[in-house]
């Protein structure tokens, strides 16, 4: 006799969740703890979480079979670590959690954590909220609706220094992801590009705290043009980005994915730089949490803080990013052609040029918050005037990214964190070197300090 095989849709042999017993009732005689399961069983509650559709499971696993179906699973989902995880963690004081994200690839960790089981294995019950843009994240946090949201990885800092809000202490638990970002412009402009040539552009970034704000201004000032002065530039939802540029009233816009790669797929814009060709390793999303709530809450914080990271991790492997597509696709998450997710994550696509690139580290889910990402992201709201006087640049970057706290929870689920905490890199060739962050403001022709 065969056992059930719990992969297969069309299967109805038993009546109990592993597929083993002739009734419920028998499987609970023999398996009185949900643990003690075997991890096919678990495997099959993440499959049916992955794609709650029976019409959606079974077009997945007549694609790759239920063999390989089963090793994608086994190898997405680290089940030994979340067990180990489970055994040492101190009483929640809040289970039910509310966290916003915005659909874009930026938020995979924040969203996969969910439907695969991850916030369920620390005993939290978490809704993740897709929200339509940047300023609503923000207000929904400081209304106390959201006890934690994807985030821009410079709102955290901006908010607590009550910059374009009244203020509100925030901490940065992780960075969402590195890279993934890129300059899109409309077909129209394939003959333009040289950005000396952008003077009276229009150009959208998702919010003015954000990576791509900083990032387009950098990059455009260093080809000689005043971002104030030259061109205009917007702020725009992502998910409004292309419909505004097949429109005409943008001429481009440095934007998250996978908004860039759509634009190439409608036929509407190409892509004229990756921004990790401005700064290989930037940050540009991060997982905010109020720090009242860190406070209240240290246990339900690090409970949070376990799952996120170990989505991070199976973010961060290629080997998954296939799948991460698949489960990303459907219109409650990012709504976007799996083909457009695929080309992103992988980093294989169409650069709408008339090329295929192929670049594994387009977009990248390295979670530490490195202190000298804050620096640098100061250092840009200085020089472009979104903040007067002196700087305490090391005092808020340590105040405001929980970089102890990642090292701790990174070594939890098996990551490895670096030892140092700043770091130098280079934007566009320039050095930076956060001990020397007014020295770098100063030292650019193109600022309003």
């Amino acid at each position: 006799m065969s056992l059930h095989d719990p992969f297969d849709p069309n299967s109805t042999m038993s009546n109990c969740s592993c597929g083993q017993h002739a009734s419920q009732a028998q499987h609970d005689i023999a398996s009185s703890d949900v643990d003690a399961l075997s991890s096919r069983v678990v495997q099959t509650a993440v499959m049916r979480a992955l794609f709650p559709h029976d019409g959606e499971r079974r077009k997945f696993l007549t694609a790759v079979g239920a063999s390989t179906a089963w090793a994608a699973i086994s190898s997405l989902v680290p089940f030994g670590a979340l067990e180990a995880m489970a055994q040492d963690k101190g009483a929640l004081e809040k289970k039910d959690l509310k966290i916003g994200f915005i659909p874009i690839t930026c938020a995979s960790p924040l969203i996969m954590a969910d439907p695969l089981g991850f916030y369920k294995k620390q005993g939290l019950n978490v809704s993740v909220i897709k929200t339509a843009g940047w300023a609503l994240i923000r207000d929904k946090v400081i209304n106390k609706e959201y006890d934690a949201s994807h985030m821009l990885a410079p709102m955290p800092i901006a908010m607590s220094m009550g910059i374009g809000s009244s203020p509100m202490p925030l901490n940065v638990a992780t960075i969402q992801n590195v890279n993934g970002q890129a300059i899109t412009l409309h077909v129209k402009h394939k003959d333009k590009r040289d950005p000396k040539m952008w003077k009276g552009f229009k150009f959208a970034v998702p919010f003015e705290y954000s990576m791509h704000n900083f990032l387009l201004r950098y990059y455009v000032a260093e080809h000689g043009l005043d971002p104030d002065k030259d061109i205009q530039i917007r702020v725009v939802p992502p998910p409004e980005m292309v419909a505004n540029l097949r429109a005409g009233n943008l001429d481009g816009y440095l934007g998250p994915d996978p908004f860039n790669q759509r634009a190439v797929y409608d036929e509407v814009g190409f892509i004229h730089i990756l921004s990790k060709e401005i700064w290989d390793g930037h940050p540009c999303c991060s997982f905010g949490v109020p720090t009242q709530f860190v406070k209240e809450n240290p246990n339900t914080f690090a409970a949070l803080y376990r799952a996120v990271l170990t989505a991070a991790a199976m973010a961060s492997d290629p080997k998954n990013r296939p799948l991460m597509a698949e489960v990303l696709s459907p219109a409650n998450y990012l709504n976007q052609p799996k083909t457009v997710l695929e080309q992103v994550l992988t980093g294989k696509f169409a650069d709408g040029l008339g090329g295929v690139q192929n670049v594994p580290n387009r977009a990248g889910f390295d979670p530490f918050p490195w202190y000298s990402m804050a620096v640098w992201i100061l250092s840009q709201m200085k020089r472009w005037g979104y903040i007067k006087g002196e700087v305490k640049y090391k005092d808020i970057a340590e105040q405001v990214y929980l970089l102890t706290d990642a090292r701790k929870r990174m070594a939890e689920v098996g990551m490895t964190a670096p030892k140092e905490s700043y770091q130098k890199f280079k934007v566009m060739g320039k050095e930076f070197d956060p001990a020397k962050a007014d020295a770098y403001v100063n030292s650019f022709a193109i600022r309003r300090t």
